[in-house]
């Protein structure tokens, strides 16, 4: 059976976004500084050789282990289940043809049809819950992985209902003093993890956790 995985950029003291990066200031990234601390968080991926590819930002780019491990998490994913705050931001910060080249599911309350972008990425929207979202998930995934995206409250979520069998951080050198935590409101019983592969760089430590 395929596999669900979270694969998540992450601040030192815990955040998955710095406070100030919502919809309300995302044309204004100054506002607590958020765009530049967003920046920090995820400036080592900007700079891969994949990751330019896979967005059409042109040639160039790092190779090595990093750029790797980037490749082979994307090419496993074979369905992703986001929330609708960061498709709210994605739907504004993305080009048109969205980097996921796969079926996207996004938990939401409001009823759209599927939105269809070129490259192999469409976008249904469920209204049933992360259940439903993930049964849909692994229909379309097949021997494929599912990656949850975020944000923070989505993988709280299936942490709780106990259905993640793999985490895969990108722990960043900075700190934010506020935002989003990735790891809120979870329940007991919480799902225990091993270290599977640490993966370092100046610009992050990779970790990848599987379940015990």
């Amino acid at each position: 059976m395929s596999k669900v995985f979270v694969n998540i950029s992450l601040s030192l003291d815990g955040y998955i976004a710095p406070e100030g990066m919502t919809m309300e200031n995302w044309d204004n990234p100054d506002y607590k500084d958020w765009g530049a601390k967003w920046g920090a968080l995820m400036g080592w991926i900007f700079n891969q050789q994949y990751f330019r590819e896979n967005l059409k930002l042109g040639p160039g780019g790092e190779t090595g282990p990093v750029n790797e491990l980037l490749r082979t998490t994307t090419e496993r994913i074979g369905a992703n289940i986001m929330g609708k705050r960061m498709f709210d931001g994605g739907e504004r910060g993305w080009p048109e043809e969205a980097p996921f080249h796969t079926p996207v599911y996004v938990l939401t309350h409001e009823n759209r049809n599927p939105w269809v972008r070129p490259g192999g990425t469409t976008f249904y929207f469920i209204n049933d819950g992360p259940e439903r979202a993930l049964e849909l998930a692994r229909e379309s995934a097949g021997s494929r992985d599912i990656r949850i995206a975020g944000g923070a409250d989505v993988i709280q979520q299936y942490l709780n209902l106990g259905v993640v069998d793999e985490l895969e951080i990108a722990l960043a050198p900075v700190l934010f003093g506020g935002g989003r935590r990735l790891f809120e409101n979870l329940r007991e019983p919480l799902p225990q993890f091993r270290i599977d592969r640490v993966l370092d760089s100046p610009a992050a430590t990779h970790l990848r956790y599987v379940r015990r």
